[in-house]
């Protein structure tokens, strides 16, 4: 029998037992709240969504600037290429709007993103009012040629990390602003290597007014009556031949066209004159259905063009390239 002073009091040995969950219990608890600590702060360092650069895809941002040759603010919008990291530099398209437009048209009408999301150049969409890119006969404060030639591409390559040469520069529009391409590209060539036109409205300085007399307004007021200096100065037609040798013309018209007469007129004098060319005529009509699947086949052929362009400076100084001819259909 054991003596009595040696016995545990009555429960000592149980109680400790008892205790020891309690601790494990307290362990267990701290090293979940140091888990959950480590979780927050982890969380907390992340970008609350992912950067545009991370996510790999071309973005548009949309930018307002002070254009000298119009005293007033001008929007546009930029489409920058997934891969604009680092210190690269990049080639520029700038794509005009039609008559009835604005800046955003061509990104909010057609898949231009989609198009675009393989291509390694900025793309840059200014408005322009219904002003034909032309200095208006009538109204001198309204200098929408110089506003695109000279304020817009120096904002662009004093903002952008772009390639400052012509090689590295094209212009394109729709209607209106196929128009206005082609004529900026022929006016101005020491700033285009590449002109492209959806639906171009290339009769627009000659007799449009008189053939479609609801733009005869406008018409007017931008470049004067028949036979206004300004019109002369402005006229495709009579601009072909100071065409640069190595300038490039990319015409497309459908087939339902109401321009479909005079885009074949300018793809014939290109022809006539040797100048560097494709042209397409295809199915559709004067329409964004139209606009929206002549696009990539028009952006593939720029980004062949720049390739040409970045392969003869690389290998030889520019020479003149050899003439590409009429490219009827697809």
């Amino acid at each position: 029998m054991i003596p009595s002073t040696l016995k545990p009091p009555a429960g000592r040995f149980p109680a400790q037992k008892r205790r020891r969950p309690v601790l494990i219990r307290r362990k267990a608890t701290i090293c979940c709240l140091v888990v959950l600590l480590n979780s927050v702060v982890a969380v907390s360092q992340k970008p609350s969504s992912p950067t545009p650069e991370s996510t790999g895809k071309a973005r548009p941002e949309d930018h307002v600037f002070q254009s000298a040759s119009l005293n007033r603010d001008m929007h546009y919008l930029v489409l920058l290429p997934r891969d604009y990291t680092g210190g690269r530099r990049f080639p520029v398209l700038y794509l005009l709007h039609g008559v009835y437009g604005d800046y955003k048209n061509w990104d909010t009408r057609t898949r231009l993103e989609a198009a675009a999301e393989s291509l390694s150049l900025l793309i840059v969409m200014p408005d322009a009012d219904d002003s034909w890119y032309t200095n208006s006969a009538t109204k001198p404060a309204d200098k929408f040629e110089d506003y695109i030639a000279k304020d817009l591409v120096s904002e662009i390559d004093g903002k952008y990390r772009t390639i400052r040469q012509k090689q590295s520069r094209a212009i394109a529009g729709l209607s209106m602003g196929g128009y206005g391409a082609v004529k900026l590209a022929l006016k101005h060539p020491d700033l285009f290597a590449f002109a492209g036109s959806l639906s171009g409205a290339f009769n627009a300085a000659q007799n449009l007014d008189d053939l479609r007399p609801e733009f005869r307004t406008k018409l007017l007021e931008v470049f004067g009556p028949a036979g206004n200096r300004i019109r002369s100065e402005n006229d495709i037609f009579l601009l072909l031949p100071g065409a640069h040798d190595d300038l490039y013309f990319y015409l497309a018209c459908g087939a339902d066209d109401f321009f479909r007469e005079t885009n074949r007129a300018l793809a014939g004098q290109l022809s006539a004159r040797k100048i560097r060319y494709e042209y397409h005529e295809t199915p559709g009509g004067h329409d964004w259905g139209y606009w929206d699947s002549a696009l990539t086949p028009m952006l593939e052929a720029l980004a062949r063009n720049i390739d040409e362009a970045q392969k003869q400076r690389r290998d030889r100084p520019l020479q003149k390239l050899s003439y590409a001819g009429p490219i009827h259909g697809r």
